[in-house]
């Protein structure tokens, strides 16, 4: 999986209608055994449709899957190069992030909930336009190319414009790719669907990128008390960095006991679990105090159960929800991180490490072994 084409100095990126030169076929990705290294392998790209958008360069944030070789990846930034006939919000030059896409037709899109798109599954995972076509093949054969809408493990993609997000040019496009799914998605849950006053209190189980952003956007709307909690002291010291006012080893410590000293008794006004572990979903429940809102945001199997005390927690009246990417409108919000990051409010820089296409597979095992949260493939 990966792919190619001779190194250029420009950012990449997606959005419009042509895809790339044919004089230099786009760098993309097949599928390969599991147990194989990422490849980098050429491909040809298609004719230009009318509503995508393509872009070039840039910067690709790889997920942390469980099988990299498998994966896909979800976010990238990049410059614009050329934009379809029905293209309205996008122009050629733009600097752009990429995110998740949404078909912008059904109830929810139109609502303002595009993350809830009722067509959701095809626009990610179908890996296809809606009229069957990818923009890329190799040897005749169709690749699968849309993955989220744009599958930007290439110096090229050619994407849908609603994974497109227009940001400011004097942004540095190496940094900006991980905006566009896990840090999206932690610090969404907290300002979109929490919105916690000033002087409350959160913990967030799970310190990896979406647990990191969701740490740092407390901390940016002034909560005043801000826990982490993971199993590795590593991270728990980064948290701290980034905006923990404390921190708690739950493999060494004492989960509740410590909660509790930390709140003076009084649990914490929201909980967010990024793990997906059905055990520590319900260590968050029990963390809440009244009124608390608990949010679930990792990926659990379908399938995946949790059970709650309902009985005497009956008289707390919290909340439970599951959230997607951050409950975002990735045009609007995308944006207004990054002017927190101007403002030193959303220090998200401190997770990145950049990587050339070369070293993509020292990447993935960095991010397997925990060694790097976010790793950037720069073009």
């Amino acid at each position: 999986m990966a792919g190619s084409t001779p190194r250029r100095t420009a950012q990449t990126t997606w959005c419009g209608s042509r895809v790339l030169p044919r004089t230099a076929p786009p760098a993309y990705r097949h599928a390969r055994p599991s147990s194989a290294p990422l490849a980098v392998d050429p491909v040809q790209a298609s004719s230009p449709i009318q509503k995508a958008p393509p872009q070039r360069g840039g910067a690709t944030a790889p997920p942390a899957p469980r099988d990299p070789a498998r994966a896909g990846t979800s976010t990238r930034s990049g410059v614009v190069e050329e934009v379809g006939s029905d293209v309205r919000g996008v122009q050629v030059g733009d600097h752009v992030v990429l995110g998740p896409s949404y078909c912008g037709k059904c109830t929810f899109c139109r609502s303002g909930e595009p993350m809830y798109c009722e067509n959701g599954f095809a626009e990610l995972f179908g890996c296809r336009r809606p009229d069957g076509t990818t923009a890329f093949s190799k040897d005749g054969e169709m690749v699968g190319s849309h993955f989220f809408g744009q599958s930007s493990f290439a110096t090229y993609a050619n994407v849908s414009e609603n994974s497109v997000i227009v940001v400011d040019k004097d942004a540095p496009l190496e940094l900006l790719g991980p905006l566009g799914c896990g840090l999206n998605t932690g610090a969404g849950a907290v300002l979109n669907e929490m919105r916690p006053e000033p002087g409350t209190s959160i913990v967030v189980f799970g310190s990896g990128a979406v647990g990191f952003a969701a740490l740092m956007a407390a901390a940016a709307v002034s909560c005043s008390t801000i826990i982490g909690v993971d199993i590795h002291d590593s991270r728990l010291e980064l948290a701290r960095e980034l905006g923990a006012t404390h921190t708690i080893n739950s493999s060494t410590q004492d989960l509740h006991a410590e909660l509790e000293k930390i709140t003076g008794g009084r649990s914490v006004n929201y909980a967010l679990d990024t793990t997906a572990i059905s055990s520590v979903v319900r260590d968050a429940a029990d963390a809440l105090g009244t009124r608390g809102v608990l949010v679930a945001v990792g990926a659990a199997a379908p399938g995946e159960e949790v059970s709650f005390e309902v009985g005497s927690s009956l008289t707390k009246g919290w909340t439970f929800k599951t959230v997607i990417e951050g409950s975002a409108v990735p045009q609007v919000f995308i944006p207004r991180l990054i002017d927190l990051w101007k403002q030193g409010k959303f220090p998200f820089e401190k997770l990145v490490k950049t990587y050339s296409l070369e070293d993509i597979n020292t990447g993935f095992e960095d991010s397997a072994s925990g060694a790097v949260i976010k790793p950037v493939v720069a073009y």
